[in-house]
């Protein structure tokens, strides 16, 4: 199953990476943290980690770690706008319950 971005998240990384000059597509994990336990980490990577779990969307590679990906499983991640705010918006079915200012869950 894996992990998924949509195609607007797809187009904004694909976009980000190009304006940067670099970078081989999105690394994502989690991490423990916040009232709820664990936390999204999410960043540009420019490198392929020996371990790395590669998954692709819409031509654009999203690599996770191995103890990340159990908690990720089936995760779509979208970019949506509201208002004056944009960013990432974790479509994930593992998670249980979220803290009120939505930083950390746990599944």
């Amino acid at each position: 199953m894996g992990v998924t971005l949509s195609e607007k998240a797809a187009k904004h990384v694909a976009n980000y990476i190009a304006k940067r000059g670099r970078g081989v597509g999105l690394r994502l994990g989690v991490r423990t943290s916040g009232c709820s336990g664990m936390a999204y980490k999410l960043e540009f990577a420019d490198d392929l980690a020996a371990d790395d779990l590669v998954f692709e969307s819409h031509g654009v590679k999203v690599l996770i770690d191995p103890k990340s990906l159990p908690y990720l499983e089936g995760t779509e991640l979208d970019f949506v706008r509201e208002g004056l705010n944009e960013g990432f918006k974790f479509n994930n079915p593992n998670v249980k319950d979220e803290c009120g200012c939505g930083e950390s869950f746990n599944v």
